[in-house]
């Protein structure tokens, strides 16, 4: 069973992120502050979930959440001050969205860029940990992935409706064959080995 909170009695906010690791297309975080008695047997790390479970809960997450947001972080900015500073500055901007403000932030992983005067934690695998990182993985791969589905509809070349912009082959044969889109983070190795490639 998740834990409904690490500190009992005060409005704590929990933030992941997804997309860390993928060649193209915007990071998301999101930042979930659930009721103090929320229960949800199903809820868990949004990889341990399929894809229609992931939806389902969504939907409960976006009803009885006492405050949810999502943030975007696009690939040129990404290029510019790095996936690591970018996952820092999604969930700061769905923080910034809140329409209730923590008391306290449980973070998954093992760093974060302190938001204003709110006190943080980071948990290491916290989605697996806590409902509300839990609650907040959920939604910030529903979001992602409705995202790549919409940039695979304009561009169906690079799979994006099945590798949600990771690096599989396929995905990679892609770029090599046609090059790079203008959602690819140009930062990133896109082809996996030392080759060049021209942007479209």
């Amino acid at each position: 069973m998740l834990l409904p909170y690490l500190n009992e009695g005060i409005i704590e906010a929990g933030c992941d992120e997804a997309g860390r690791g993928c060649l193209a297309g915007s990071v998301f975080a999101a930042a979930v502050i659930l009721p103090p008695n929320f229960e949800n047997e199903l809820l868990n790390d949004s990889k341990q979930l399929t894809e229609k479970q992931r939806y389902a809960l969504r939907e409960v997450i976006e009803r009885e959440a006492l405050a949810w947001a999502v943030g975007e972080v696009t690939p040129k900015e990404i290029d510019k001050i790095n996936i690591l500073n970018a996952s820092f500055l999604a969930m700061h901007r769905a923080l910034d969205q809140l329409t209730i403000r923590p008391e306290h932030l449980l973070i998954d992983g093992n760093r974060f860029k302190k938001y204003g005067d709110i006190p943080h934690t980071t948990v290491v695998k916290g989605d697996g940990k806590y409902l509300s990182i839990a609650a907040a993985s959920i939604l910030a791969k529903t979001y992602r992935d409705d995202y790549m589905s919409r940039l695979h509809a304009e561009l169906p070349i690079y799979d994006w409706n099945n590798n949600k912009g990771y690096p599989t082959k396929k995905h990679r044969a892609a770029i090599a064959q046609h090059g790079a889109s203008a959602y690819h983070r140009m930062t990133f190795n896109l082809l996996g080995g030392d080759g060049q490639l021209s942007l479209f």
